[in-house]
């Protein structure tokens, strides 16, 4: 947890860190703003700059308990120090993806009592699969267009964390359907005040009004009981 910045300020850009270990192009930071795969949300990217050499980071993901970072070629060794740069452009939209995800899930399940099947983040559209009987098109419009009223409200988005056992007593604490939650002792919320709380360990835009507008791009049926919602943002 120490080692992931960007559960502590989804909005730093820049840091400086020592590499503790390395594979070939694969290296691991004692500590890092840049998110691993993982929870629907795709990994950043951005670069490594070591005393003016550029390393570009093509990907990052989680193995056991170090965040790999995979760099473009090889030269990096443990003890390096590097300053890191995120592409802030594919962030700050997966920010904002990520909240309105958080939002549309919460008003669907308040509505229909839906819990979440499976969902992928996108720069320019993502998808959210929800565990219900029937698919009423203007049932589902009507929810977005709540969504919408919310996020015009410009409420705060707020992150902390809580001891395990106190944050499984919160209600709906995960609107996944599989309940599949980090054995951790300490869970990583993320609160919209009387829209949504749940546990989660991505980024987040710190007040709904940068989300935008949520526009539905399409409705499908994907087999018995799971609907799955497409939808892009608008400024």
């Amino acid at each position: 947890m120490d080692q992931a910045l960007y559960l502590m300020d989804s909005y730093m850009k820049e840091f400086d860190a020592k590499i503790i270990k390395v594979n070939q192009n694969e290296v691991v930071l004692d500590k890092t703003l840049f998110y691993p795969e993982g929870g629907g949300q795709p990994h950043d990217t951005g670069k490594f700059i070591r005393s003016g050499e550029e390393f570009k980071v093509i990907n990052v993901r989680k193995s056991g308990g170090d965040i790999i970072h995979v760099v473009d070629r090889v030269g990096l060794n443990v003890g390096d120090v590097v300053h890191g740069i995120i592409d802030w452009e594919r962030r700050y939209k997966l920010m904002r993806m990520h909240t309105a995800s958080h939002i549309i899930s919460a008003v669907i399940h308040q509505q229909c009592g839906a819990l979440i099947t499976g969902n992928q983040l996108g720069l320019e559209e993502s998808r959210i699969d929800f565990n219900l009987e029937y698919f009423d098109r203007n049932v589902i419009e009507a929810c977005v267009e709540k969504a919408n009223e919310i996020i015009a409200q410009g409420l705060q988005v707020k992150s902390y964390f809580l001891p395990r056992e106190e944050a499984l007593k919160i209600p709906s604490i995960s609107k996944l359907a599989s309940q599949r939650l980090p054995s951790t002792e300490l869970l990583r919320i993320v609160e919209i005040p009387g829209v949504d709380i749940q546990a989660d360990g991505g980024t987040h835009v710190k007040n709904t009004s940068e989300i935008g507008r949520i526009v539905v791009k399409k409705l499908e049926n994907k087999g018995k009981n799971n609907r799955r919602i497409y939808f892009s943002l608008q400024k």
